[in-house]
């Protein structure tokens, strides 16, 4: 036993501590390995796996890996082979592919054939989960499907049958579009509308492997007699179906090492199901849990300053993160203006930095990233985008714009027109839209659509003002136009309308408008405008697929979840964005918002920077609590607690409202109160030092001590 560990310390270096002895040990029986970040899990594993295989004459083809991703199953695998270059290798995939080829069997023995709808590779399919779900969203809401809302069912989808929430409960179910389980339930029919034949995505994989354990009872057999020891790496991002399925495997054996971290669960709106872990116990009742707390990644200051910051955090296995390296450099906090000086200050920090690959700069919306990409694409600073944002790109609201351009340059063409007319805040109809295509109307189209098509007096006013501003345009800065779009011709007001009828997130919408100036704002013409945005999203590609040697990193917060950095900035971190106002409205979505942060945190080795701004186009901005509860954290004690600049109310002009509630006994829940800005509403929560109000068209959360000391909202009796 102690030969094994003293052999690989001489061989190669690796000097295990005491838990990561236990664990590699601790062969036999369900296991429940718990791993902070940087603790050297994986090595663990490998360890592990060469113990089985050297000391207890384990054959490796007996032995399973499980991970969360193809790019893991890689890694276990070339560094298992590093390790153990003379044994047979051991089988690493992910849970999709040990599922797909139980699927593939079980179907077989049905002689049912199938199809798969998604994923690509080598041959494309000839139906795609994208286009089935397009359709039906057109035939059941009678309109376009947009990529936001395609995405967004598709998770919704993708999550319900990971939860394994029986079909005909669907229906009952919130989602992200209007009536998404009704799509969801004929999804499912139009996937089997062939006898003998199904379409089959990801997740049916997983449904299919499930079932046939449950059905099967030989084919279960057959595949629980394959291995004798399971691994399972990244386990707090399984969802519970693929918990289920590894249930079935070590049912024969109960040999099961799970590892896990409960603090780096962020995946639960895709259908993680951290709780499986808390439960570990009912379900293992006679497993061991062990604890790799020792961090060998960052330095002390970010070590000791996540430890206490994940704490907040009620939902979790008690953990005490430690670390034996040294203070390198305090955790920066820096508060600049607005979003264009937090990007100066990134570029040219990197531009001083020598190894851009030791840098990463992490976001929680991959929206976040469109700036930086075009700033240092203009400065020749090489980057790799580890979520390549091409939807950016081609997203309608993009194509809108570029669309009003197109037509300044012609205000003959009929066929620009019509693709912006509705976006123009006219209120015109799709019937108006097909009179004036079907007539034979030529010259400027906005006299052609007033002399053809029937329409009241502010509608004709409108189109007047439209033609004038159409008028000024070609000899107008791009970044001059798009604000001339927005403003003068009623884009934004037209997206705010479609926001508040589908539910959209109008920030989301405005920000991308905002993204679109700030690209826009160091060009002269047009025409160079649409060219850039060419050229960026060429660049995006690039960065995804072919990226420099010499890179630093753009990362969402999700996905830079496994990855190290010398240095991290962790950008716009503000109210709204992380945690976001939906994240503020559920206290396990709060959690795992948080747990996001923390991940986030947890990348860097050495300097770990946390960058907020004041305002964004004059409008004022708070930071993240989580940054705040961080600033809190780094108070030595006796310290003035130091909190940022927030602009004074007081300042804005707004006169204290002398019937405004004054008094916190009146904020009671269920009482109708009036804003100044949101209008009538109605107290639905009220706990601590927030409520929440529900007003007619959205839910806000007020600070209490705000309302009470500038009355800002009244009692409506």
């Amino acid at each position: 036993m102690n030969d094994f560990f003293e052999r690989k310390k001489i061989e190669f270096g690796i000097d295990l501590n005491d838990v990561q002895k236990k664990a590699v040990l601790k062969t036999e029986g369900p296991l429940l390995l718990l791993a902070c970040p940087g603790s050297g899990k994986t090595t663990t594993m490998i360890m592990r796996i060469g113990y089985l295989i050297e000391e207890k004459q384990v054959h490796p083809r007996r032995i399973k890996a499980i991970t969360f991703s193809r790019a893991s199953a890689r890694d276990m695998a070339e560094r298992f082979t590093r390790f153990f270059p003379e044994s047979t290798p051991v089988d690493f995939s992910t849970i999709h592919s040990l599922a797909f080829m139980i699927a593939r069997k079980y179907l077989d023995k049905q002689g049912t054939t199938f199809e798969l709808i998604e994923g690509g590779g080598k041959d494309k399919q000839s139906i795609n989960k994208s286009f089935l779900l397009k359709g039906l969203y057109k035939d059941v809401l009678k309109d376009d499907c947009t990529d936001d809302e395609l995405a967004a069912l598709s998770t919704f989808i993708s999550s319900i049958k990971n939860r394994m929430i029986p079909p005909e409960e669907w229906g009952n179910l919130k989602g992200p579009v209007d009536k998404a389980g009704l799509i969801a339930r004929k999804y499912e029919q139009v996937k089997s509308r062939e006898p003998g034949h199904l379409l089959l995505d990801f997740d049916d994989m997983l449904v299919l492997a499930e079932e046939a354990f449950r059905n099967d009872e030989q084919l279960g057999e057959h595949f629980c007699n394959m291995y004798d020891y399971l691994l399972t790496d990244e386990s707090q991002d399984t969802s519970l179906v693929q918990h289920k399925i590894v249930e079935h495997l070590a049912a024969f054996h109960g040999n099961l090492c799970v590892v896990a971290d409960d603090d780096q669960s962020i995946y639960t709106w895709r259908g993680a199901e951290p709780d499986y872990l808390l439960d570990f116990r009912k379900v293992y009742p006679d497993a061991e849990i062990l604890m790799m707390e020792r961090n060998y990644r960052s330095s002390k200051d970010i070590v000791d300053t996540t430890a206490k910051f994940i704490k907040r955090n009620k939902k979790r296995y008690p953990k005490e993160m430690h670390t034996e390296n040294t203070a390198v450099k305090p955790i920066g906090l820096k508060r600049l203006d607005n979003p264009k000086r937090q990007l100066e200050y990134v570029t040219y920090e990197l531009l001083g930095e020598k190894d851009l690959n030791e840098v990463a700069i992490l976001f929680r919306n991959n929206s976040s990233s469109t700036m930086y990409v075009s700033e240092l694409h203009r400065r020749g600073i090489p980057f790799y985008m580890k979520d390549a944002d091409d939807k950016f790109f081609t997203h309608w609201i993009v194509e809108d714009i570029l669309n009003f351009m197109r037509l300044s340059f012609n205000t003959e063409r009929k066929d620009i027109f019509s693709k912006i007319i509705m976006k123009m805040n006219v209120f015109v109809s799709r019937n108006m839209l097909t009179e004036f295509n079907n007539s034979e109307t030529t010259g400027n189209v906005f006299d052609g659509f007033i002399r053809t098509v029937e329409l009241r007096t502010n509608q004709i006013k409108k189109l007047t003002e439209y033609k004038a501003v159409y008028a000024s345009i070609l000899d107008k800065r791009p970044a001059q136009v798009i604000r001339m779009i927005r403003n003068d011709l009623g884009y934004e007001a037209a997206l705010k309308s479609r926001a508040e009828k589908f539910g959209f997130r109008i920030d989301n919408m405005l920000g991308i408008l905002d993204t679109l100036e700030g690209i826009a704002s160091q060009l002269r013409t047009m025409v160079e405008f649409a060219t850039r945005l060419k050229e960026l999203e060429e660049a995006v590609q690039n960065a995804k697929f072919n990226p420099p040697e010499n890179a630093v990193t753009l990362s969402t917060f999700h996905s830079a979840k496994g990855l190290e950095f010398d240095r991290v900035f962790m950008i716009d971190l503000q109210k709204g964005i992380i945690p976001s106002e939906e994240d503020e409205e559920d206290v396990a979505a709060l959690e795992e918002a948080r747990r996001l942060f923390y991940v986030g945190m947890t990348r860097a080795r050495e300097r770990l920077e946390l960058l907020s701004y004041q305002q964004d186009e004059g409008k004022s901005k708070e930071d993240s609590r989580f940054l705040n509860e961080v600033r809190g954290l780094l108070i030595k004690p006796g310290e003035a607690k130091s909190e940022p600049a927030k602009p004074s109310v007081t300042k804005l002009g707004i006169a204290i409202n002398p019937n405004g509630i004054a008094n916190s006994s009146e904020l009671k829940v269920g009482a109708n109160v009036v804003h100044r800005v949101f209008g009538k509403g109605v107290i639905i929560a009220s706990e601590a030092n927030r409520l929440v109000i529900q007003f007619e068209k959205m839910q806000k959360e007020l600070d209490i001590e705000t309302v009470l000391k500038h009355r800002i909202l009244e009692l409506v009796v």
